[in-house]
C-alpha cells in the first residue's frame, strides 16, 4: 500500500481482502459475547501422547494479539461465493484443508460477521461459536498430530462489511463499486470476507470459485482456469492463487471488466483488469508496466509470481494496494501527472517482491514492507522527471523526531500507528541511511540477497540486520539498532549538514 506525500502533515493510502456457495442449511452457530465461557473440550481419544488441547486464539504477535490461530497450518482455501447485487447478502461457503500442529480439542479462525450456518469438520457437523472476530470450532472427535482435516463453513456473506482505521488504511474490507466490489483485506479484513488463519506471516494458495450475473465479470489473484455460462446466463469463474498467499494480500473483484493482456520481461503474462469506461483513459500509464518490471528486476532480480496486472475499479477509493499478482490502483491515479502515477505503479510493484515474496515475521517489522516500497518509489522517481531522492529523503530526515515522538520508531510502532508516515518516508529513511553508510554497490547486494534469500518465507527486522551485516562483512547492528529503535534519529552519514527539527507536543 503506498501513503502518498512526505510533507510536514500525514496524508493517507489504505488496503484490502477476499471471496467463497452454500446451501441452505440448518443453524449449529451461536454468539459468545466478549468474555464468555468457551464450549467444553470433548475428552482426548484413546491414544498415547499429550491429551487433545484448544488451539492458541492467536499467534503471538504483540500488535494484533488475535491474529492468525495456533494449532494448525493452513494447506488450501476453496472459497465460492454466489454473487448477487452490490451491497446485497449472497450464499458463500468456504472449505479450508489443514493440518493439525498439535492434538486438537478444538481451534479457531478469525471471522467477523456474516451469517453464519453450519461448520462441518471432515464432513461431520461440528459445533461452533462466535466469540467477537474468532469462530470457535469444536469437532466431533480430537484430531491427532499430524492429521489432515477439512473445515468447512456455509454462511451469507455480507459485501457492505468495512472497518475504519485511523492511519493510512482508513476504510478497508468490502469496497463497493456501482456494479459490483473490490475487495481491501489489509491489514486484518479479510476475516470480513471469508473464515481464514489471518496473519501477514502465513500463507495457503487459494482457490476461488465465483459466480456473477450476465453481464459482470469476476477477477481474483492468479490465473483464470475456467469460466462457464451456465443455462441460467450467470457465469462461474474459477481462479487459482498458483502460489501461496497472505490473507491480507487477497482480492477479489466483480464488475463490468475488460481484461487486457500483455506481455513483460522474459515473456510474463502482464494481465490488466479495468472497468471498461475507464480503458482507454488508463492505457497510457498502464502501458509503462513492463518498463517498471524492468527496472526492479534490474535492482531487486527477477520477479518472484507467475504473472503481474493491475486491477483499476470504478470506484472514489483513494488507494493503491498490493494485492498479490493484481496490484488494486485507483482510477485518480491513472487519470493524472505521469510522474505521481508511476511512483504509486512502482511502488505497489515493489510490494511483490518486498511484502509480497518475503513477508513480514510480524506487525512491527511492516517497515520492511512499507520502507522498501517507498525507497523504490522515490528512486525511481529521482531518474524519472520526479522529486531529487535526496531532497526526499532530507525532507524526511527533517521530520524524523516528529515522527518518532507521534508514531513510533521505524521498528517500533503501535498498533493505530502501523500505517502512519514513519512506516513509509520514514522507514525509506532508515534505507538510505544504510545505502549512504556502506555504499551503492553493497547496498544493491544486500537488496538481491534479502529478496533471494527469503522469497516465498517470512522475515523479520533481526533477519534483515543480520544479512546487511552478513553481506557487508561488518556488524552493522550497532549503526542500524538506533534507526530502528528508540526516540532520537542518529546523524546521516554523509550528510553532517543534515539537521532533525524540533519535536512539538
Amino acid at each position: 500500500m503506498r501513503l502518498r506525500h512526505i510533507p510536514r502533515t500525514r496524508r493517507a493510502v489504505w488496503a484490502l481482502a477476499l471471496a467463497g456457495t452454500v446451501t441452505g442449511a440448518a443453524v449449529l452457530a451461536g454468539v459468545l459475547p466478549h468474555g464468555s465461557h468457551r464450549p467444553p473440550t470433548p475428552g482426548p481419544a484413546a491414544s498415547s501422547g499429550p491429551a487433545p488441547a484448544p488451539g492458541a486464539r492467536g499467534v503471538g504477535d504483540p500488535l494484533m494479539p488475535l491474529a492468525g490461530n495456533g494449532g494448525y497450518t493452513v494447506r488450501r482455501y476453496a472459497l465460492d461465493f454466489d454473487w448477487q447485487a452490490p451491497r446485497t447478502p449472497f450464499a458463500a461457503d468456504a472449505v479450508v484443508s489443514a493440518t493439525a500442529t498439535q492434538p486438537l480439542s478444538r481451534f479457531d479462525l478469525d471471522f467477523a460477521g456474516n451469517t453464519l450456518h453450519r461448520v462441518t469438520v471432515d464432513g461431520v457437523r461440528a459445533a461452533a461459536v462466535r466469540d467477537g472476530d474468532e469462530l470457535v470450532v469444536t469437532p466431533a472427535r480430537p484430531i491427532a498430530r499430524g492429521g489432515a482435516f477439512t473445515v468447512r463453513v456455509e454462511y451469507t456473506a455480507d459485501p457492505t462489511q468495512r472497518r475504519h482505521r485511523d492511519d493510512a488504511i482508513q476504510d478497508y474490507g468490502w469496497v463497493p463499486t456501482s456494479d459490483g466490489t473490490v475487495v481491501c483485506a489489509q491489514p486484518d479484513g479479510a476475516k470480513m470476507i471469508f473464515p481464514v488463519n489471518d496473519h501477514p506471516s502465513l500463507r495457503a494458495p487459494v482457490t476461488f470459485r465465483i459466480t456473477t450475473p450476465a453481464g459482470l465479470g469476476a477477477v481474483a489473484n492468479g490465473r483464470l482456469v475456467d469460466r462457464v455460462r451456465r443455462p441460467d446466463g450467470r457465469t462461474r469463474w474459477t481462479y487459482d492463487s498458483e502460489q501461496p498467499i497472505a490473507a491480507q494480500l487477497v482480492q477479489l473483484a466483480i464488475g463490468r471488466f475488460a481484461f487486457v493482456d500483455g506481455t513483460g520481461p522474459h515473456g510474463l503474462p502482464v494481465r490488466d483488469v479495468v472497468a471498461e469506461d475507464l480503458v482507454e483513459d488508463t492505457a497510457a500509464y498502464r502501458s509503462l508496466t513492463p518498463d517498471h518490471l524492468a527496472w526492479l528486476e534490474q535492482r531487486l532480480g527477477p520477479y518472484p509470481f507467475r504473472r503481474y496486472g493491475v486491477l483499476v475499479g470504478d470506484t472514489e477509493l483513494p488507494v493503491a494496494l498490493e494485492t498479490q499478482s493484481l496490484s488494486v490502483v485507483p482510477k485518480e491515479d491513472l487519470l493524472g501527472d505521469r510522474v505521481d502515477a508511476e511512483r504509486n505503479l512502482v511502488h505497489e510493484l515493489t510490494h511483490h517482491w518486498t511484502g509480497d515474496s518475503v513477508a513480514i515475521r510480524r506487525w512491527s517489522d511492516l517497515w520492511l514492507s512499507e520502507g522498501h516500497a517507498r525507497f523504490y518509489e522515490r528512486l525511481y522517481s529521482d531518474e524519472h522527471g520526479g522529486v531529487s531522492l535526496e531532497s526526499a529523503m532530507r525532507a524526511a530526515y527533517e521530520q524524523h523526531d516528529q515522527w518518532r515522538h507521534d508514531e513510533g520508531a521505524p521498528a517500533e510502532p503501535t498498533e493505530p500507528t502501523l500505517f502512519k508516515v514513519m512506516r513509509y518516508d520514514g522507514s525509506a529513511l532508515v534505507l538510505f541511511a544504510l545505502r549512504e553508510k556502506v555504499g551503492a554497490e553493497t547496498f544493491g547486494r544486500i537488496e538481491r540477497s534479502w529478496v533471494t534469500k527469503y522469497r516465498g518465507r517470512a522475515a523479520g527486522t533481526g533477519d534483515f540486520v543480520a544479512l546487511a551485516s552478513q553481506v557487508a562483512g561488518e556488524d552493522l547492528k550497532p549503526f542500524l539498532t538506533p534507526w530502528l529503535y528508540g526516540p532520537d534519529t542518529p546523524p546521516m552519514p554523509g550528510h553532517p549538514d543534515w539537521q532533525v527539527d524540533p519535536v512539538e507536543d
